[in-house]
Order: structure tokens, then sequence, then C-alpha cells
């Protein structure tokens, strides 16, 4: 078993051409990733002169380690939400979750991206009754308030979907995608460079002050490769943010997922365990999610640990993640694991995505696994709203909080805590 990125071994990520930083640009994107990308990508192609700023390399981060399910819908149930937010506000941002399909899906096809692209819907399963009998409820009313079609599917009749006995049935969005996120995020790359943004690598950013040059208002970024002035700056470093966005940094919660990948599988069990090629995840807090891959590995990931990834996390997930795949799908308690990787997600405090300004710093974060598309669409919405002073992001309109009664620095300290919490509320729920 290879402490290696799977996904990495299937695309070789473009590298941006040696260059200096320049002394000015229009707009300054923080981070090489899907919302970063696409953000360039967009305003690149809409004139502006734009410089990326890349701690790591083109896709390093969460955009390449995860598990390539291009999701609709959002974290908190729609019940929730709407209980949150009020229905109006609920609708579009709903409306919001299946258009970043919409989005994903133009993109690649624009600038013809071969990622492995699949249109093979997702399945949620139940691990208890009390989850499937909520997926009727949400069913009727995602339905009913956003003229959506989900479908259920009963336990009866879930080997349809799922080659395993262990669910209580489950709940079927058709219209979710399966994709390569490492060819994603370096076709992404591609793109952006082709249309003039100046991505600039292992370019680690010190601190972003408000400067200005020329009489023009804007920021002085300090970086480990000199300093540049931009007019405007957007953040999308998500579960990376770091010490140089300190109030950004408060209001995101780090937490690790892990990923193991078999060996490739003989068609007629690949069938077996998958029998529509579904994006798969389960109803738990803690959860798993799971897929084939392209060439037929099993794909089968989750919170293993809620630290970010470092080695001990990692060869720990492995052993975690090896146990809870068996258990779904003893059909493969002897096959081999060919590799085990982890990656670092953004969660907010109130498990949502937000956008927006802070300090006059442009932001888009907060994606808690579905960032494969709601990065892309973030993205796309904060080129416009940079390029045309306005917005109509509904994430935006919505509070960010931050921790209960400050107590927290960006250091997730509470990670031991929440993980033990979320475990509790997997057992009496």
């Amino acid at each position: 078993m290879q402490e290696l990125n799977y996904w990495l071994t299937t695309v070789q990520v473009p590298a941006s051409p040696a260059q200096q930083l320049p002394e000015s640009a229009d707009v300054a994107v923080i981070g090489a990733g899907f919302t970063g990308l696409t953000a360039a990508l967009g305003l690149a192609k809409r004139g502006a002169k734009v410089v990326v700023l890349e701690s790591e390399t083109i896709g390093w981060g969460a955009s390449s380690r995860n598990g390539g399910m291009v999701l609709t819908g959002l974290k908190l149930g729609v019940n929730q939400l709407i209980s949150k937010y009020g229905r109006d506000l609920t609708r579009r941002m709903y409306a919001a979750s299946l258009e970043t399909i919409n989005c994903v899906e133009r993109l690649v096809k624009e600038e013809n991206i071969a990622c492995d692209f699949a249109r093979t819907g997702h399945l949620e399963v139940a691990c208890k009754q009390s989850h499937f009998d909520d997926y009727a409820r949400q069913v009727e009313v995602i339905a009913r308030e956003f003229n959506h079609q989900l479908r259920i599917v009963p336990r009866a009749e879930l080997r349809s979907e799922i080659g395993s006995d262990i669910h209580f049935g489950g709940m079927v969005d058709e219209i979710s995608v399966g994709l390569n996120p490492a060819r994603y995020v370096a076709g992404l790359g591609a793109a952006a460079m082709r249309a003039g943004a100046a991505i600039h690598e292992r370019t680690k950013l010190h601190s972003i002050e408000r400067d200005s040059q020329n009489g023009a208002p804007g920021f002085r970024l300090t970086t480990s490769r000199g300093s540049s002035w931009a007019r405007n700056v957007l953040v999308g470093t998500s579960g990376y943010t770091g010490a140089a966005t300190p109030a950004l940094r408060k209001k995101i919660i780090p937490i690790g997922s892990f990923i193991i990948t078999t060996e490739v599988l003989p068609d007629a069990l690949a069938r077996e365990l998958s029998p529509r090629n579904r994006q798969i995840y389960d109803s738990k807090n803690y959860l798993y999610y799971f897929r084939l891959t392209p060439d037929n590995r099993m794909l089968f990931g989750g919170r293993a640990a809620f630290f970010p990834e470092t080695d001990q996390t990692i060869r720990r997930s492995a052993e975690i993640l090896r146990h809870g795949m068996i258990e779904v799908y003893p059909q493969l308690r002897d096959t081999k694991v060919e590799y085990v990787w982890g990656g670092t997600l953004d969660f907010c405090f109130d498990i949502m995505p937000h956008a927006g300004q802070m300090d006059g710093i442009y932001f888009a974060v907060g994606y808690a696994g579905h960032g494969v598309a709601m990065a892309t669409w973030q993205g796309q919405k904060m080129a416009e709203w940079i390029e045309e002073g306005k917005t109509d992001n509904p994430f935006a309109e919505i509070p960010f909080p931050g921790a209960p009664l400050g107590l927290y620095n960006g250091t997730p300290w509470f990670l031991p805590l929440a993980g033990a919490y979320y475990k509790v509320l997997d057992w009496i729920s």
C-alpha cells in the first residue's frame, strides 16, 4: 500500500512557467484550487490582469485529494435550512446547488477537459431505519419547495443500487456526477493560463496590507518570492487558509478526510458492488463515501481522523477505512488496498458555504465536502462580483458565525472532542 494520491498517478498536472511576480495586477487570487482557478479563468476572460499565488502547486490541496464526487444539495438538511434561513433564501441556495453541477459540466465542455465526467447520480444510504424514514420527508419537501425530484429506494430494492445488505434503504439523485478531480483541476489550471492568468506556484503568502498605488486603493501582498500590488484580492484557500488572513482563518475549521483505493477489480465484481456506478455516501455524521474509479477500483473515504493529514493520521486512517470498507462490502475482504492519502476540508461553524468580503478582501470558503461543485460555482460567481461590482450570490447573504465565545484562533484544538461528539450522535440518532 502506497501513501500516495491515486488520482495524481493518472495525470500530469501542468506546471506554471517560472516568472517574477508582476509589480501590479487587477486581481490577486490566493490558492490554485477549484475556487481560485475558476475565478482566475473567468476574470482573465473578462480582460483582467490576474495573478494567482499558490503556496504549493496547482491543485495540490483538497482539489486533487477528494473522491471526485460532484454532488447536489448542501450539507444541512432542507428542513433545517428552511427553519434557519426561511423559504425564499433556502430556495435560492438549493437552486444554486443544482446549478453547480451544470456549471462544472459547462466548464468541462468549453475548456475540453478530459476528466472522466459522467452523470451517474448519487446514492445516499441509510444507516438506521429512522434515517430512511426521514428520506421520505426530504423527498416531499424538495419536490414541493424546489421542484427537484429525488427517488426513494426501499431496502428490498437496494440491491439494484449497491451490493451490500447492511443499509436500511436509499435515496437517489440522478443528476450528480463523478469525475477525476486531479484531471479536472489540471484542466482548470491549463485553461486559466491559456486565458492569460499568471499562476505562481511555491509562492507562500506572508501578509496582505491595504496600500494605494497611483492614487488607486488596493492591497500590497508580501510573499516568499517578493511583493506585488493588486486592486482586488480573492482568497480561495479553504481548509489550507493560513496566517496571512487571520480573520478568515478563525472562521474555518480544517478537518481531515482520508481515502483508500483498491487494486483494479474484475468487471463482474465492480458491477456487483455498484450496479449503476453511483457516487455513494451514508447517512452518518461520521460518514463513509465510496465509488468506483473509472478503471474499476473501489475508492473508499471518510472522516477516519478529524485532524488534517499527517503520516500518522494517514496510516491510522488506512486501517479504519479498510475495516469500514469490508463492513460495507465483505466481498472485498481479500482485495488488496493499493493507495491511501488524506486531505483537508474546510468546515465553517454553521456547516454552510460562505462568500463575501472581509476587511475589503473577497473570499469563498466552507464547502464541507461538496467542494468540487460548489467551489467551481463560487469561483465563477466571485469573478462576476469582482468585475461587475454586484452579486446575487445567496451565500453572501447569510450570517458567517465564528466560534462561540471567540475561543478559536485557527488551530482546531477541539477536533478530538468534536469527533467523539459526532460518534455519540451517530449512535443515539
